[in-house]
C-alpha cells in the first residue's frame, strides 16, 4: 500500500518522534513519510532484493531479513511504534509474528486487505475469486498466502491478549468506521499488550 492518501491516513496513527520499526516496508515510502513529516526515526524490515535497493535509495534504514524467521535480533519494547502495513497475509507465522510485534513495540499498527469487503463477497457468491484494487492478483498467482478480515483479526488480536485501542476501515482513501467489516477493502488496527 503506497498511495499518498493511504499513508497520510495511517501516518497519523504514529506519535511523533517515534522509533518505528516497519516490517515488511516494500519500497521504504511509509517509513521515508514518517521520517520526514513526523520526525520519526527507525528500521525497515524488507526481504526483496529491489525492495531493499529503493529503501537505501530513500535513506531509510533496511535490514534484509526474512520475518518468517521471527524479530529475535530485537529486544523487548524496543520501538514505539511496530508497522504491518500490507505484510500479515504475506507470512507464513501471521500469529507469531502478531505476538513478536507487540514484544519489540509499545504500540502495533496492522492493516491488510480486508476479504470481507461487500465487493469480495458479491464475487465470492457468484462463484469466483475477487480481484480488486487491494486484492490484485488471480488466485493462482497470487503472493498472499492467506486472506484475512476486519472481523476476524478482531477475535484473533483478542486470543492473543492484544488490546485494540483502535480500528477502522479505509475505502477510496476515507476511514469508514460504520460497519467496516463489509463497507471497507483495508482494515486497520491500533493494538498494544493488555
Amino acid at each position: 500500500m503506497s498511495d499518498l492518501s493511504v499513508i497520510r491516513l495511517l501516518a497519523e496513527l504514529v506519535p511523533e518522534g517515534s522509533r518505528v520499526l516497519d516490517l515488511g516496508c516494500g519500497d521504504g515510502a511509509m517509513l521515508d513519510y514518517l521520517q520526514r513529516h513526523r520526525g520519526c526515526s527507525g528500521y525497515g524490515v524488507e526481504l526483496d532484493d529491489r525492495n531493499v535497493l529503493a529503501c537505501v535509495q530513500r535513506g531509510v534504514q533496511v535490514l534484509q531479513l526474512n520475518l518468517d524467521q521471527g524479530l529475535s535480533l530485537f529486544e523487548d519494547q524496543s520501538f514505539d511504534v511496530v508497522l504491518q502495513i500490507d505484510t500479515l497475509q504475506h507470512l507464513r507465522n501471521a500469529e507469531t509474528m502478531l505476538r513478536e510485534t507487540a514484544r519489540v513495540g509499545r504500540k502495533g499498527i496492522v492493516a491488510f486487505p480486508n476479504f470481507a469487503h461487500w465487493p469480495n463477497r458479491w464475487s465470492i457468491v457468484r462463484g469466483r475469486m475477487p480481484v480488486t484494487r487491494r486484492l490484485p492478483y488471480q488466485w493462482y498467482d497470487t503472493p498472499n498466502i492467506r486472506v484475512g478480515t476486519y472481523a476476524d483479526f478482531a477475535v484473533l488480536a483478542r486470543k492473543n491478549q492484544l488490546q485494540i485501542t483502535e480500528s477502522f476501515g479505509i475505502q477510496d482513501d476515507r476511514v469508514v468506521r460504520w460497519w467496516p467489516n463489509a463497507r471497507a477493502s483495508t482494515a486497520v488496527f491500533r493494538l498494544q499488550h493488555r
